[in-house]
């Protein structure tokens, strides 16, 4: 039996993580079914935090004491259960959200402006001499942000930059923001051309996005989502879609991840991508370096570098 400790990688996209790990821990990967002795020595899970934890393996665990969260999002991790069974947390925060905010930039201009469209025509030999693709200018329209953190936060400086009309909506006023904080939800839909979906992740904001706001949004807006897809009711966003009564959508996370691609083969106006917004060549040595640093203080007996927020 090895003198280092042992962890377990639930995920299976997380395997570079591995060889990275490797020199300083045994390291099982749940995707290959770690033999029954494993058990036993297991102290630590590294995770992707938008994947719920599976609460009955982690009881199995008798020397569990660390949930490590490689990503800034912990909305898989029932925390309340965690906290009553002893378990750290901690996650990768602050990494990605300039990245993230890039890249809802990205969508709202390939959709807005049918950037996407564009390359499928071109490609499909659909260009022809005497026909142009009309788009609809951006600057002036209504941008609103569902979340005013600091992926919101840095979506705004962009938008501005675009000469969009900024307004957001949260749970929170946050009186010190530049940008008018609208009454609800439903009120910033309504005055939104875009609407951009940015807020944490949790039980209280899953199914946000209902087929109320997404109608309220209308025929002819835009509704982005770079947070979670739990947040957007997906299936009254796609009937939406097909029916016109909201213009276009722009996503890259889904409610089932990977997302099945027959559910959007028929589904107009909307530009997808696969949940590859935070992911940079810039963030993810962050979020690695994070994870080394809380597992590193979590096995040495220090206060971990990155616990989630109370």
């Amino acid at each position: 039996m090895s003198d280092k400790p042992a962890l377990l990688i639930m995920q299976p996209h997380l395997a570079f993580l591995v060889p990275v790990l490797e020199p300083d821990y045994v390291v099982w990967r749940f995707w290959e079914g770690p033999p029954l002795e494993a058990t036993a020595v297991i102290e630590a899970l590294v995770i992707a935090g938008e994947f719920p934890v599976d609460k009955a393996l982690a009881e199995g665990l008798p020397k569990l004491g660390l949930i490590a969260c490689f990503t800034a999002g912990y909305d898989g991790v029932d925390l309340a259960w965690a906290s009553a069974r002893g378990l750290k947390v901690t996650h990768s925060p602050g990494v990605n959200s300039e990245d993230t905010a890039d890249h809802a930039m990205g969508l709202i201009l390939a959709a807005w402006r049918r950037i996407a469209e564009g390359d499928r025509i071109v490609r499909g030999g659909g260009w022809r001499a005497n026909e142009k693709l009309l788009t609809q200018s951006l600057k002036g329209r209504r941008l609103g942000i569902v979340g005013l953190g600091a992926i919101g936060v840095a979506l705004a400086e962009r938008a501005q930059a675009f000469g969009l009309e900024i307004a957001w909506w949260g749970p929170r006023d946050k009186p010190d923001a530049p940008w008018p904080r609208v009454d609800s939800l439903t009120d910033l839909a309504k005055g939104s051309d875009i609407l951009v979906v940015t807020a944490r992740a949790n039980e209280q904001t899953r199914g946000l996005i209902t087929r109320e706001i997404i109608e309220a949004v209308g025929p002819d807006g835009l509704l982005v989502n770079v947070s979670r897809g739990q947040l957007v009711d997906e299936d009254a966003l796609i009937a939406a879609l097909k029916d016109g009564r909201l213009g276009m959508a722009a996503l890259d996370v889904y409610q089932t991840e990977p997302t099945p691609p027959e559910r959007w083969r028929d589904t107009p106006n909307v530009v997808l991508t696969p949940h590859t917004a935070g992911a940079t060549a810039a963030a993810v040595p962050r979020m690695i370096a994070l994870t080394r640093e809380n597992l590193r203080r979590f096995f040495a007996g220090e206060d971990v570098a990155n616990p989630v927020p109370d």
